[in-house]
């Protein structure tokens, strides 16, 4: 395990959870493990961190083993010299933690950029996962002209600087990613504290290119998702999101054949903490089902 420490500036009453670290590939990965039972694997989207999952875990932990994990580059983690930051780079990360954790009977739980690289792990993990639940998010190359325009601009040198210098993805996205609940002032210090100089925001300047620049990626994904289209699916959709629509939402439907779906109504991009009553609700009937 590294030596590193919690940063004061972590409210114990709003992450009510032990940090831990573990080091992979030079990388410092912070991860929170919660609870007993069926474990559940959260990963996060851009610019978040494992503190938003945090009311789904206080929640879940009597009935779960719950586990959250930040990117290097993100939340408490620290990237090793030279980590670009990429997707695929990501997956090498959590496909070596779920390894080195010996993790078993796992259900991925993912948002945003946590589909496509949980997904990518489950594929070259297979054994490890059991379940998935995925919200908002998606897992094949972005065909959408609106969608590669954004991603060409905020991932342009113009965008990247305005998400390095002025923690964009941080100030706008998160707060108009929240349509059911406003996030307080202490709960987006702990988004901006994580983010706090531009050299912490890279992670978060490179996301936006990708979309489009790591299409081979997306692609491999896409080509992989038959293989594990029969898990069991539960689909937890906020239907208020700026990002993903009712198209990403049917292909889906489309692909995962053993899927529940349940809408979340009025919510925005960020399902996990815009709805987290509806999302708990969600994971703990379909998993009593299932």
């Amino acid at each position: 395990m590294a030596v590193a420490a919690r940063p004061a500036w972590v409210d114990d009453e709003l992450f009510p959870f032990e940090s831990r670290f573990i080091e992979i590939d030079g990388h410092t990965v912070h991860y929170v493990d919660e609870g007993s039972g069926p474990v559940l694997l959260f990963l996060h989207g851009n610019p978040t961190w494992s503190f938003d999952y945090r009311r789904i875990i206080a929640s879940l932990r009597s009935e779960f083993r719950c586990i959250a994990v930040d990117y290097p580059g993100f939340g408490l983690s620290v990237a090793a010299p030279g980590y670009r930051y990429l997707p695929s780079e990501h997956t090498q990360v959590i496909r070596t933690f779920v390894k080195d954790l010996d993790l078993s009977g796992v259900t991925l739980v993912a948002h945003d950029w946590g589909g496509p690289i949980g997904l990518a792990t489950v594929q070259q993990h297979p054994a490890a996962f059991d379940r998935l639940v995925l919200s908002n998010t998606w897992a094949w190359p972005v065909g959408a002209p609106i969608v590669q325009i954004m991603s060409h601009v905020l991932g342009g040198p113009i965008g990247r600087l305005l998400i390095r210098q002025f923690n964009l993805f941080v100030n706008v996205m998160i707060p108009v990613g929240h349509r059911l609940t406003k996030p307080s002032d202490e709960e987006m210090a702990h988004y901006q504290r994580a983010l706090d100089s531009p050299a912490r925001r890279e992670g978060a300047a490179v996301f936006p290119r990708e979309i489009t620049a790591s299409r081979a990626f997306l692609a491999d994904v896409e080509s992989g998702l038959p293989a594990i289209a029969a898990l069991p699916s539960l689909i937890i959709w906020g239907d208020g999101d700026f990002a993903f629509g009712d198209k990403e939402l049917r292909q889906w439907e489309r692909t995962l054949t053993n899927r529940q779906t349940v809408i979340v109504n009025g919510a925005g991009h960020f399902v996990p903490s815009d709805a987290p009553e509806q999302f708990v609700a969600a994971i703990r009937n379909w998993h009593a089902e299932s």
